[in-house]
């Protein structure tokens, strides 16, 4: 087996019911993991809740584990439902309109600073 591509360790992150952070009125996140080169969040989406069209340098792909939404990404919008999955390419645009209760996991590369663990 080739050598790690990175100097980053083995992560392991166990499942717990704290740590979620206020992103936006409805919106919580929590990092469960960064590795040398991605990390994964996991989201807890409020039903009306809104994520502004924004943009970032990280490329971005999610799942929605459960819940309901519309994703706009480069002025299109998306319905998403439960298993469905999203790339998004670094600095485009994207926001997020929530129509149900939902939780989404994202995986965000290269790592975004402000979510750091």
């Amino acid at each position: 087996m080739p050598p790690p591509s990175s100097n980053v360790p083995p992560k392991v992150s166990h499942a717990d019911t704290g740590g979620y952070l206020d992103a936006l009125a409805g919106i919580r996140r929590k990092t469960l993991v960064d590795g040398g080169r991605m990390q994964l969040v996991e989201f807890r989406l409020a039903r009306g809740a809104v994520i502004p069209p924004h943009r970032h340098p990280q490329e971005q792909t999610g799942c929605l584990l459960s819940g309901g939404m519309v994703l706009t990404i480069a002025g299109v919008d998306h319905a998403i439902g439960p298993g469905d999955a999203w790339a998004i390419p670094g600095d485009v645009e994207h926001g997020a309109r929530i129509l149900k209760d939902s939780v989404a996991i994202e995986v965000f590369s290269p790592l975004r600073p402000d979510y750091r663990r």
